[in-house]
């Protein structure tokens, strides 16, 4: 019988993807974990693995095709002894007798007119869809075949898990990383984790249509361009995490000239190799982020991530960086930040920040994270305020370092400032929570040998 190769979800936000390169052809043969296709996700270019032994039948979608659907047919694999052709002559009748895709619908601005007789036609309810194969075979079905992401095929394998038994909570049942956390764990997958893919959206605001928007513009006086799906991702989450977040902010200078001293006096002591190039050139940035990824463990209450059914506590300070790319913007990890040296945590940002201009970051190196920073101070920004990427509570906004009149014993004189703005989930961290989170972060950034010690 032919496998049907789904279009994956590669991440969590992950709807659509584009079908960059097909690694492998029509009749060739292919097993379990080879690279079979470039799928171009919302944040970057991933490789897919073949999940089944067997020969590729029929490629569906071409590469090059954008926007392709999870879950939707992109090949079908002729499994062992099954004749080929038959297998590619039955998936090219099944593509073209599939019923033709609903119309997309008009901008949320332009509502199309419904026959008012009708209603209940123009909305109709989806019918309720049948168990998919991975969940037929986890319920006793007689599937033989169960569907994971390749990251979760990993992990599994590395942890020694029988993905048989492992309940899956991806769109229509798929197994994702989580749920392999959740099985080494010894954890079971909530209800809430497990309607995820099936949780209608809220509906969204209504919103000038396009046609209104332009009508306010001298025709010919703009051009158009089209959102990517990067773009398109990053309003929707910032959309829902502004929405659904509440979101309050508190503001901090701190005192940046022995932190400035210290970085000349580290990096010119930085050995070098035969070429004369150091081997580590430290940023105002590292200093932040191991500054921060301190303060989170002096502050563990304020390391914490909010779920309706409790409170996360971390214990480990895995601080994000937003990292600004083509369209937009991605936010990788340093992972176990409290742990490292300052050197460590400056070259593995620069390795992680390069890596994620070329859309080469894997999904573990992005997901997930305690907290967050992003700093604007580079391109003089004095100080501002962020929106928090879920599913962290707090994220730091840093500004520029610059020259101010303080007063200090009634006397004024010039320091070096740097104004640091706190956006906090007050659901998880209060105001008097979140003062003590910043006064350790200042503490550490105003006294950087205790980043050392």
């Amino acid at each position: 019988m032919p496998i049907d190769i789904l279009m994956p979800a590669l991440s969590p936000t992950m709807e659509k993807g584009n079908l960059a390169k097909w690694l492998k052809k029509e009749g060739e043969a292919v097993k379990p974990g080879d690279v079979i296709a470039e799928i171009e996700t919302d944040k970057a270019t991933m490789e897919v693995e073949a999940a089944d032994e067997g020969v590729i039948a029929k490629i569906l979608v071409p590469e090059g095709t954008t926007d392709v659907p999870v879950n939707e047919r992109i090949a079908v694999l002729a499994s062992e002894g099954e004749d080929v052709k038959a297998a590619a002559s039955a998936a090219a009748k099944a593509a073209t007798a599939a019923p033709a895709p609903a119309p997309k619908p008009a901008p949320v601005s332009e509502p199309r007119a419904q026959p008012a007789a009708a209603p209940r036609q123009a909305l109709p309810e989806p019918a309720p869809a049948a168990p998919p194969p991975a969940q037929q075979r986890l319920n006793g079905g007689g599937a033989n075949r169960i569907f994971a992401s390749p990251l979760a095929r990993r992990l599994a394998k590395d942890s020694g898990i029988d993905l048989a038994r492992v309940q899956g909570t991806g769109p229509h049942g798929r197994i994702v990383a989580r749920d392999v956390e959740a099985a080494r764990s010894g954890a079971r997958p909530s209800v809430a984790a497990a309607a995820i893919a099936t949780t209608p959206a809220p509906a969204p605001v209504q919103l000038p249509s396009d046609d209104k928007i332009r009508a306010l513009f001298e025709p010919g006086s703009y051009d158009v361009v089209p959102h990517d799906n990067i773009r398109k991702v990053i309003a929707r989450r910032i959309t829902d995490a502004k929405l659904t977040i509440p979101h309050f902010y508190l503001a901090v200078d701190c005192g940046v000239d022995q932190l400035l001293a210290a970085r000349e006096e580290i990096n010119g002591a930085a050995p070098r190799d035969k070429d004369g190039n150091p081997a580590y050139k430290l940023s105002i940035n590292d200093f932040v982020i191991k500054a921060l990824a301190l303060a989170l463990q002096k502050v563990p209450d304020a390391n914490v991530t909010w779920t309706d059914g409790g409170m996360l506590r971390h214990r480990h300070s895995d601080i994000g960086v937003a990292v600004s790319i083509k369209g937009g913007l991605i936010t990788p990890i340093v992972r176990n930040a409290e742990m490292k040296s300052l050197s460590v945590i400056s070259n593995e940002m620069r390795d992680l920040a390069s890596r994620a201009r070329t859309r080469r970051l894997k999904p573990e190196e992005y997901q997930g994270g305690t907290s967050a920073v992003s700093n604007l101070g580079m391109y003089g920004v004095k100080e501002f305020a962020a929106i928090i990427n879920p599913p962290h509570a707090t994220l730091l906004a840093v500004g520029a370092s610059e020259e101010r009149a303080v007063v200090r014993k009634g006397v004024v004189t010039v320091a070096t400032q740097m104004t640091t703005t706190l956006s906090t989930d007050h659901r998880a961290v209060d105001g008097a929570l979140a003062a003590e989170l910043m006064a350790a972060f200042k503490g550490f950034i105003e006294n950087p040998v205790m980043m050392v010690v």
